[in-house]
């Protein structure tokens, strides 16, 4: 953590937000440990130990705050920069990979060993990586007993506690009492499990950047923008589900409510929904990273709660991909829908919106399907291809070792090149430092005199943006959008005529 005990202290006395998440209080006189932003009053400093992870917090004895609820805070970003393999790591665990395995399996997704991985992880956070997996599964089960009425024994299962014996045991260890007396509610009984939770963020936030974004690109019957609400069904192995995510500004979260049979699957879908949204970016790190060019200064200026929309799936960001190689966002968009209507799964009408479709699974894409969208045979062939090779391989879009090796092993697939590879990787794999080198909008922006600069020229500038390219792509695209809509009108216009 490259904060000082005095920086963090006069952050504590502050109550400063820009610091939430990025360290944590451990007051050594009552054994617990908090938020920088804790309305309780503040601890003299000698009894203050600042730490930069809650699992390092909770590793050291220290109980979580009932006042601040630190499962609340966004991600910390404490070991971003320190170590590429431990930030892989925990990302992965976040997807639920000590849930149903082993460290030993993870250290080999990873290509280290084992106890390599344990001794990086005592470096780096502070605690082990089983002592990771089970703060999460701790703080996502606190959540779910401070904002919803679920009986235990689904808040048990669906924060990945194996039983509810083992549920108890962790929760009076850790705070002194069984999970029933943290709630201060009744239980209530469901048939049909619906709840809304909150999913914070280190602000500012742009919605309607985010909202506009995911809205020209929603592909009817699967997903919808309406009004301040993006919805869309889900399907997490067998389970089918729906989720309709809106902003709460007040609370620093979006607000999110989620309609699943399985409420095992809930942990996943979190984490997928934190992916879609960017919820663990850092706008302070970001700003500060692109500043340093003047053009993109001024960008970032004027959005600074940008952030980078994901993908529900990897799988599906990348069909996407493929789909919109050489043509506009509105054609891509068109023909996922029909990719969509002739290949998905049609679900039951809710009554309620219009949403009625999954995304096509990888093994009902074939030739002749595909071509009959209106897709080239070489774009229909690759898609087709791409969809034999995840179903052969699930671990295609696994993250293993760097931005490079991914980018070079999507770029084996037939149909793939520099460009869709890295757009892949920023929005389906979520890497930070993703660049399109040869995006046209981009050479638009920085054209200087009417001359556009080369891809060449344009990875050279770029170095200075790392590790936030992709956020440096967001913002081109941004500024690109006006001129795009006005070509765009035109281009309509001229066809009419």
């Amino acid at each position: 953590m490259n904060l000082t005990p005095e920086t963090c202290y006069q952050a504590l006395l502050a109550r400063d937000s820009r610091y939430d998440g990025r360290f944590f209080t451990c007051v050594t006189s009552t054994g617990i440990y908090c938020r920088p932003i804790c309305p309780a009053p503040a601890p003299r400093l000698e009894h203050c130990r600042f730490v930069g992870t809650a699992v390092a917090a909770q590793e050291a004895g220290f109980r979580p705050c009932l006042r601040c609820r630190p499962e609340s805070a966004p991600d910390s970003p404490a070991w971003a920069g320190t170590s590429t393999t431990v930030a892989r790591a925990l990302r992965l665990i976040e997807e639920g990979a000590l849930d149903d395995g082993d460290v030993e399996a993870l250290a080999e997704r990873l290509g280290l060993g084992s106890r390599q991985l344990r001794r990086l992880f005592r470096r780096h956070v502070g605690a082990s990586p089983l002592a990771v997996a089970q703060t999460r599964r701790v703080l996502l089960a606190k959540q779910l007993l401070h904002q919803t009425d679920l009986p235990l024994i689904d808040v048990a299962l669906a924060s990945g506690f194996g039983s509810v014996r083992r549920f108890n045991e962790v929760f009076r260890a850790l705070f002194g009492r069984p999970p029933s007396a943290l709630r201060g509610r009744r239980d209530v009984a469901t048939d049909s499990p619906s709840l809304t939770l909150l999913l914070s963020y280190r602000p500012p936030y742009d919605w309607q950047a985010m909202l506009a974004f995911l809205a020209r690109r929603a592909v009817k019957g699967l997903e919808q923008v309406d009004g301040e609400t993006y919805r869309r069904v889900v399907r997490l192995g067998g389970t089918v589900g729906r989720v309709d995510v809106s902003h709460a500004p007040e609370a620093t979260a979006l607000r999110v409510t989620i309609r699943l049979p399985e409420l095992g699957q809930l942990p996943s879908l979190i984490v997928r929904l934190r992916r879609l949204f960017d919820l663990q970016a850092d706008p302070d790190a970001i700003r500060c990273g692109l500043c340093r060019d003047p053009d993109l200064a001024t960008l970032v200026a004027s959005r600074p709660g940008l952030r980078l929309p994901g993908g529900w799936d990897p799988f599906e960001i990348a069909v996407r991909a493929i789909l919109g190689q050489q043509v506009s966002v509105t054609v891509a968009t068109r023909l996922a829908e029909r990719l969509v209507e002739r290949l998905g799964e049609r679900l039951p009408g809710d009554g309620e919106t219009e949403l009625d479709r999954l995304f096509p699974a990888p093994e009902r894409f074939t030739l002749e399907a595909v071509k009959a969208i209106g897709m080239p045979t070489a774009r229909a062939t690759a898609l087709v291809r791409l969809a034999a090779a995840y179903s052969e391989r699930p671990s295609l879009f696994d993250r293993r070792g760097d931005l490079d090796a991914s980018v070079a092993r999507l770029r084996e697939l037939p149909g793939i090149g520099e460009w869709t590879a890295q757009y892949i990787a920023m929005r389906g794999l979520q890497e930070s430092d993703a660049f399109l080198a040869s995006d046209v909008a981009l050479q638009r922006v920085l054209a200087r005199e009417g001359r556009r600069p080369t891809p060449r020229e344009l990875l050279a500038r770029a170095e200075a943006w790392r590790p936030w390219r992709a956020y440096a792509v967001m913002h081109l695209w941004h500024a690109d959008a006006p001129a795009a809509a006005i070509r765009q009108k035109e281009t309509c216009d001229a066809t009419l005529a």
